[in-house]
């Protein structure tokens, strides 16, 4: 069959995935998105979108003029087909037992074996541990005789998408990129040289790998160090928010992270632990990540006790945010989320008000955000805020009789 050199299949339309098929389809590649979640197809083909940074305006005008659209595995097969690229941004989460769950690439490397043709290229760039590629993708792919290189093109490019983020775009972040063979990276390159401003060619993919776990580690033990500095400076009457604003004027060699109620998100909470559980296989451990793992896993513990040092038990608790970070829709792996869990557990009247997640699931309850007026905060005996969203009426919620303020945003409100 032959391959249409203007054409990308992109296997997964998540936070990821559609903002990066509607990146190539705004520069002039036809694409199809490829998803297994029905309400994503039609929500994508109703011309709405489900994620905050791909606007439905920019949504609808690509679908109707060609440029996009989107359908499931079984009936892109052909589109699959024509592609001269396809890439991978499927979820890889981490199961019960903390360790990787990489059932979503398995489904997707033996769906492009079964439908692979003659030169296509392959990008990967779901988040996981150093060899995965190698060890598991590839071995699926080259079933039945092909060869990576000969046969076939993949490489390794880790997505480094910030949701919310409108100071670094989808286009400006530098991409680091990999190839299995030299002629692997040749071909990635060309693409992605062609729709981003910077790209940064490594070895081998288990570099690029590695590169993407370690921006996330970094990020794990810098937070839970703060978050565990803020505990212990409440203990000595110190406010650390304060001492780390001034610590942060030092223009050299110090770089600020802020204090919350946990780490939230597909990234920061999970990427460290592929690492661990790879490292393991080998007998070997990082101290560092276990004991951040650690401080992270215990932060809405140390919320809900603050709560119950200030009110008592059957009070009315109004949450502000549930999503993990200001300015999205997304409850994974959401800190928020716990403190609510916990909470409810403890016999606390919840409420909650977020402008992203308008119904979520708190034990089992099904809740609805409540619209944010002047008497429902006069209800509340303690307002929690968890996440600070940037369109949220702070001056309001000053207001309130008490707060517990997990992300320091009110310090930065006058009224």
């Amino acid at each position: 069959m032959e391959i249409n050199h203007r054409k990308v299949a992109v296997i997964g339309l998540g936070y990821v995935g559609l903002p990066l098929a509607i990146h190539f389809a705004q520069k002039g590649y036809k694409v199809v998105g490829l998803d297994k979640d029905q309400e994503k197809i039609k929500s994508i083909q109703n011309g709405f979108s489900y994620i905050p940074d791909v606007t439905s305006k920019v949504l609808q005008q690509l679908v109707k003029q060609g440029g996009f659209r989107a359908t499931t595995p079984e009936k892109g097969v052909k589109a699959f087909e024509e592609s001269t690229h396809i890439i991978v941004t499927v979820p890889t989460p981490i199961d019960q037992n903390g360790e990787p769950d990489l059932s979503a690439i398995i489904s997707a490397s033996h769906y492009i074996q079964k439908h692979l043709q003659m030169g296509q290229t392959f990008i990967f760039e779901s988040s996981t541990y150093p060899g995965t590629l190698e060890e598991v993708v590839i071995p699926i792919l080259s079933k039945g005789g092909k060869k990576a290189g000969i046969d076939y093109y993949i490489g390794y490019s880790p997505e480094r998408i910030d949701p919310a983020n409108t100071t670094h775009t989808v286009q400006s972040i530098p991409k680091v990129v990999s190839g299995q063979t030299e002629l692997c990276k040749k071909k990635v390159m060309e693409l992605y040289g062609d729709i981003f401003d910077y790209i940064v060619p490594v070895s081998t993919p288990k570099v690029a790998e590695m590169c993407k776990l370690f921006e996330n580690i970094q990020r794990l033990v810098n937070i839970s160090l703060v978050n565990e500095m803020d505990l212990l400076c409440k203990a000595l009457q110190i406010d650390f928010r304060e001492a780390l604003e001034a610590a942060a004027t030092k223009p050299f060699g110090f770089t600020p992270y802020w204090p919350g109620p946990g780490i939230g998100g597909h990234c920061i909470p999970v990427d460290p632990l592929y690492f661990q559980w790879k490292v393991k296989q080998y007998g070997l451990v990082s101290h560092f990540i276990d004991v951040a793992h650690r401080i992270n896993e215990e932060m809405p513990k140390h919320i809900v006790k603050q709560v119950k040092e200030q009110i008592t038990e059957k009070a009315n608790v109004l949450l502000i945010g549930l999503a993990y970070k200001k300015n999205v829709n997304d409850l994974r792996e959401s800190a928020a989320l716990i403190v609510a869990d916990l909470l409810q557990k403890e016999g606390y009247n919840l409420s909650y008000h977020d402008p992203y997640i308008p119904v979520a699931n708190i034990s089992g309850k099904s809740y609805e955000s409540i619209l944010l007026t002047k008497e429902a905060i006069d209800q509340a005996d303690i307002v929690v805020v968890l996440t600070d969203h940037s369109i949220i009426d702070w001056k309001l919620i000053k207001q309130a009789k008490k707060v517990l303020d997990t992300r320091g945003v009110l310090k930065q409100v006058n009224i």
